[in-house]
């Protein structure tokens, strides 16, 4: 088995993934967010101007994981009424325009109950203060929704403290997909567990899923591992069986896009298969989760929506890149190539190339088809883990067990969380924290058995996100 790390890397060196800032050309505010389609090997930081730039990264790919659409969605929202409102000179008109932009957003994407629970929270702020004035209301509303951005950050670190406390020490992780600062505002939900455990120093090995199609645990995964220096394999998703077989995993984590009351999980494709497995060896199996990302609307996960992606991610597989020709005859011909914007070039076989202008050189995304034509495709982009193959549920209030069973447990711990059982009663003022250890009689600690790169570069001021990766 082979480790890749970077010596001089840190957890801090971790990339932030959606952030509020300013467009210095308008002076306008603008939503960035790192382009995840085309990292590792190329970075891009996208700048949306509007709420459908936003929605065109959620549809892309450019932004996922679960708790960040939950923050791209407040954000879509506040930055249209940034700078998209100007026209409206009524509360009435505005929460009526706010509201048909949140369904707008929510149609994006089905499964993660996060990009609802974002896009509904900020509603509800507007609901519940029409009698505001306008420009009040306005920016209440903004604010929310850079509060909800900093609030994810601290969830993550909470549940990144409550999960390294379940760990043994020399832990050996296996995780799947990407659940890391990319998947969140920032820090991470299941690598938020094993950042906080690394600085703990009880990270031994992790064992990371390529995460077919899409390669998120090949591409994303690994990449944050590596800055935060902690020593890890990549392995294809048909090896994880293998390597616990071997007894090389000590615990499974992994994220989450949506919690049935029963516990029943909605996580990557891939993930039900890992808790079989799991199962079988007798090894912990963890989801790692911030409270709203439990859905108490539904009692299980036969009510979850699995979204169906497009048939080219299994079909085929992209590449993306930069390159300076290496003469001034090469650099002319591209230049000719690119004089009108990006060039098409149709390859044999359905294969794509895109070469486009970057800075002083040319940046290219690709797609190359790897099976025969007319092959049918089913892809699912999510499966259900059942609530009793799940360990726990570690969230920002402590790790959920299903003791005496997950309807009691989740029911007791989400109270008062801010969830989406919550956010449509009209004048909920939000989450409550409570303090850590409230709930540890009814939710004991568990007892081991023995044995038992770079940040991005480019700034692109296109307000949408690239095509299907």
């Amino acid at each position: 088995m082979t480790d890749e790390t970077t010596p001089t890397s840190g957890v801090d060196n971790i990339p932030r993934t959606i952030w509020w800032g300013e467009d210095e050309a308008t002076g306008r505010p603008a939503v960035f967010l790192i382009d995840q389609t085309r990292l590792p090997l190329q970075g891009d930081i996208l700048m949306c101007n509007v709420a459908e730039g936003v929605c065109l990264a959620i549809q892309s790919l450019g932004v996922r994981g679960a708790p960040a659409l939950g923050v791209a969605a407040a954000l879509a929202l506040a930055l249209w009424t940034e700078n998209e409102t100007d026209d409206i000179d009524t509360t009435e008109n505005y929460v009526a325009g706010l509201t048909e932009v949140a369904q707008a957003v929510m149609s994006t994407r089905p499964t993660a109950v996060n990009l609802f629970w974002g896009a509904e929270r900020i509603r509800r702020v507007a609901m519940d203060h029409m009698d505001m004035p306008l420009d009040e209301l306005k920016a209440l509303v903004v604010q929310e929704a850079r509060n909800m951005e900093a609030e994810d950050e601290k969830r993550n670190r909470m549940i990144g403290e409550h999960g390294a406390a379940l760990l043994p020490d020399e832990a050996k992780i296996l995780t799947h997909c990407n659940a890391g600062s990319l998947a969140t505002a920032y820090f991470g939900t299941a690598l938020g567990v094993v950042f906080t455990a690394h600085e703990q120093g009880k990270i031994a090995h992790v064992w990371v899923d390529e995460t077919r199609p899409v390669n998120q645990g090949g591409r994303l995964t690994t990449w944050e591992l590596g800055l935060a220096g902690i020593p890890f394999a990549l392995i294809a998703d048909s090896m994880a069986g293998y390597v616990m077989s071997k007894g090389w995993v000590d615990a499974i984590i992994v994220g989450a896009d949506r919690i049935a009351a029963n516990g029943d999980t909605a996580n990557k494709i891939g993930t039900y298969a890992l808790a079989v497995l799991a199962k079988h060896h007798g090894i912990p199996f963890y989801v790692a989760a911030p409270t709203s990302t439990v859905d108490l609307t539904i009692s299980t996960g036969e009510d979850i929506v699995i979204e169906e992606r497009d048939p080219r991610e299994m079909m085929g597989f992209t590449v993306s890149g930069t390159f300076e020709p290496d003469s001034p005859d090469a650099n002319r011909a591209f230049d000719l190539l690119t004089k009108d914007g990006t060039y098409d070039m149709k390859l044999a076989k359905g294969h794509r190339l895109e070469i486009e202008r970057k800075g002083g050189g040319y940046g290219f995304d690709g797609w190359f088809r790897i099976t025969p034509p007319n092959v049918q495709v089913f892809n699912p982009a999510f499966d259900i883990t059942p609530g009793e193959l799940i360990t726990a549920i570690i969230t920002e209030r402590g790790p959920i067990r299903p003791e005496p069973n997950f309807e009691t447990t989740l029911a007791l711990m989400c109270m008062m969380s801010g969830g989406m059982h919550e956010i449509t009663i009209e004048g909920f003022s939000g989450a409550i924290d409570f303090p850590p250890g409230s709930f540890g009689e009814m939710i004991p600690e568990p007892e081991f058995e023995d044995g038992f790169e770079g940040e991005a570069e480019d700034e692109s001021q296109d307000e949408s996100a690239p095509e299907d990766s």
